[in-house]
């Protein structure tokens, strides 16, 4: 998993379980949002959002389920940055469990967004310096 340079350590609550006795699908996705987040904070995104109203908005989002997650756990997000475009990057996560089984696989668009304008828009070279070295 070297080739995932962030990591993202959570705890399997009870309360994500879902009437099967593993993890539900929706919190497979909150796991994966709670890794992007960090990598976005990571690189001054979301600190861009609050001071310019510029910043990062999740435009698509695919999960492959693989297998499930059990409680009690432990959930590790390995996350990297696959792709970089002129407006837009896309996010890799593999959900895995504590012994490093992939439970599931997570492809996100972020698209770089004027908040004011509404519209999508370049992403800045020093953004993209920092997002490219999380490939």
């Amino acid at each position: 998993m070297e080739e995932f340079p962030k990591i993202f350590k959570l705890r399997v609550d009870w309360s994500e379980i879902d009437i099967f006795g593993h993890v539900n699908n929706l919190q497979i996705m909150k796991y994966a949002q709670a890794a992007r987040v960090k990598l976005l904070e990571d690189v001054g995104l979301m600190q861009l959002f609050h001071e310019v109203k510029k910043g990062p908005t999740l435009a698509s989002i695919k999960c492959q389920f693989r297998k499930p997650l059990f409680y009690p756990g432990q959930v590790i997000v390995h996350s990297r940055v696959e792709l970089i475009k002129n407006t837009s990057f896309e996010l890799h996560h593999l959900i895995c469990n504590e012994k490093e089984e992939v439970a599931a696989q997570v492809n996100e668009i972020i698209v770089f967004y004027d908040f004011i304008k509404n519209t999508k828009m370049l992403i800045p070279t020093d953004i993209r310096e920092k997002i490219g070295k999380l490939g």
